[in-house]
């Protein structure tokens, strides 16, 4: 099987600290991550815990993870904080066979926390989330796209910015690609070009606005 460079980096990195078994374990955890979430969410929640890394020269739990697991912070937080939500919430799903039943992902569940923290979110669709998470392992693209504007609700002004930096930002590069193309006739992708030309300078006077 076609190991990606990361995970023949870990690999060396298991067999160099094989004398020290609780190190191994989690960069073995991690080698696993993919495949079962669960198992390094709770090494990870424990070491945070002990503050065993200062042992293996690393003065923060963070600064650790990202160097000998290479796992970004904001994956290490939602790991960590969607085991704990599970081990206060939600305990059955950590007994669960991974094999036989369904698990829900760590993204999934990191949503769902968020969501039962919210003050605003409506009970009635929290409820909607927790068993579309915990009971039916829904993918977590699928309960943002039909939960995130009600549980998570952004007021028009800033619904307004986000739109027009997304605009902006599209029409900048599309801009730029006409002017280096050959692709379309050049006529027709100057007479494009002009118009995106507008579209920014009324994208500017919004945002000025």
């Amino acid at each position: 099987m076609h190991r990606t460079k990361t995970e023949a980096v870990l690999a060396e990195a298991e067999a160099a600290h094989a004398d020290d078994p609780e190190r191994a374990e989690l960069i073995r955890r991690a080698r696993r991550f993919k495949a079962s979430w669960i198992d390094l969410g709770e090494a990870l929640t424990a070491l945070k815990r002990s503050g065993r890394y200062r042992d293996w020269g690393y003065e923060t739990f963070d600064a650790y993870a990202k160097a000998e697991l290479h796992l970004r912070q904001e994956t290490v937080d939602k790991l960590t904080g969607s085991y704990s939500f599970l081990q206060r919430r939600a305990p059955s799903v950590l007994a669960r066979d991974a094999i036989r039943d369904r698990i829900p992902s760590y993204q999934a569940v990191d949503f769902l926390r968020r969501a039962e923290a919210s003050d605003e979110a409506p009970r009635d669709a929290v409820d909607a989330i927790r068993r579309k998470v915990l009971e039916e392992a829904a993918p977590a693209a699928s309960i943002a796209r039909e939960f995130r504007d009600v549980v998570f609700p952004i007021d028009a002004g800033e619904r307004r910015s986000k739109e027009l930096a997304g605009l902006k930002n599209v029409a900048k590069r599309l801009h730029e690609l006409l002017a280096q193309t050959r692709a379309v006739p050049r006529k027709l992708a100057q007479e494009v070009g002009g118009s995106l030309e507008r579209l920014l300078d009324a994208i500017g006077d919004q945002e000025a606005a």
